[in-house]
């Protein structure tokens, strides 16, 4: 039954990924079909990730008062209503109302899971099930284009999706009594006690460091998401395609990463595995200043999407050891929300940054947001004696 349970949980991880890359992949159908303009798309983007930072802070309260089987369930819920939602509407106000419980449905479940896994959990598993987020992310765009190939709208791609959530919320729902009394008395993997204000996380020694943390981390992922591809082709003079190939091979490096990186666990410890990540993504990093042509930046970038794939799920992993298991839950929803605003914020800047003295500076911001990532790793692990 422990296994069926995990199961479960790695399912939810793949639930979580689908969404996140749909927006992307559907709107340059949809933009045109609502007859907007394209930039719009970040309207939507926004209010995901207001709602994504206001329910991951409000996961330590959810979960110490439902439990985190029953807030994984209700979050699932609601972010298959969202999705449909999204599949039924034809304007772009519409697209705007319903981005609201899609955020809101996001933040929660990630917080929750992620805190079950690393109080429950080997470290290996934190790495797998972030894989399988990889998955779920490469798994969206495809389940979408398969849509539009077969003549159906963007519309369908969103509904399909819905529905696979649909089904998984029920069978959270029939597993909920193998989420309760895990370990240590504790009922649903939550510890008994009063949730955690802001103020009061923010005052526990470590705390500033691991929000600081996290937001390069995702700030540094995003920028690469976002501008990589642009990079490449305005600067290290690659055609489109190939560019457009390396950033997708960028993402494909940091799920193939995960896999990897879950055998690696079972000899190196969670810091010792965010250390070995920098290290590599530095590597990477080298090889995008270096004035040697296309070929080392196209390998750079592939390398950076490899050092980036242990850092996320060890971090995580490592939340109770730095903090305890009575804290972890309030610590990891504010690494979410922090997490959230390093892509929401890091990638317009870099953009902002380019448009004035050019995109060249690509790699020397991924440098400075690892260098301010590394410091803040290493002043967490001292404050914390981890």
């Amino acid at each position: 039954m422990v296994s069926f349970l995990l199961a479960v949980i790695y399912l939810s991880f793949i639930s979580l990924g689908l969404p996140d890359s749909l927006l992307g992949a559907a709107w340059p159908t949809v933009y045109k079909e609502l007859d907007v303009p394209m930039s719009w798309s970040g309207i939507v983007f926004m209010i995901i990730s207001v709602g994504t930072v206001i329910s991951s802070l409000q996961s330590d309260r959810l979960t110490r008062k439902l439990g985190a089987g029953m807030v994984t369930a209700l979050s699932v819920l609601t972010t298959a209503v969202a999705l449909f939602g999204f599949s039924i509407s034809h304007s772009f106000l519409l697209l705007c109302i319903w981005a609201v419980p899609y955020g809101l449905g996001a933040g929660s479940v990630d917080a929750a899971l992620n805190n079950y896994v690393a109080l429950h959990y080997a470290s290996r598993h934190m790495s797998w099930l972030h894989c399988m987020w990889g998955v779920g992310t490469t798994a969206g765009p495809l389940i979408l284009s398969r849509a539009l190939a077969g003549g159906q709208s963007w519309n369908m791609g969103y509904r399909y999706i819905s529905f696979m959530q649909i089904a998984l919320t029920l069978v959270i729902f029939l597993s909920l009594p193998l989420w309760k009394k895990r370990s240590g008395g504790e009922e649903d993997g939550t510890p008994a006690g009063k949730p955690l204000s802001l103020k009061q996380i923010i005052s526990l020694a470590g705390a500033k460091e691991i929000m600081l943390c996290f937001f390069c981390y995702c700030g540094l992922e995003g920028t690469v998401g976002l501008w990589a591809s642009s990079y490449l082709v305005k600067i290290r003079d690659t055609d489109s395609i190939t560019a457009a190939r390396f950033a997708g091979l960028f993402f494909i490096g940091i799920t193939a990463g995960r896999a990897v990186s879950g055998f690696a666990t079972l000899k190196f410890s969670d810091k010792q595995m965010v250390r070995i990540g920098q290290g590599i993504i530095a590597l990477g990093i080298l090889l995008l200043l270096l004035p040697a042509g296309k070929a080392p930046a196209l390998i750079g970038l592939v390398t950076v999407g490899v050092g980036c794939a242990p850092i996320y799920p060890s971090v995580i992993h490592s939340t109770p050891d730095h903090f305890g298991a009575e804290n972890s839950q309030a610590v990891i929803g504010v690494q979410m929300a922090s997490a959230y605003i390093g892509t929401t914020l890091m990638p317009p800047l870099l953009g902002f940054i380019g448009s004035h003295i050019g995109l060249w500076f690509f790699p020397v911001f991924l440098l400075l947001l690892l260098v301010l990532m590394a410091v803040m790793h290493e002043l967490l692990c001292k404050r914390t004696d981890v």
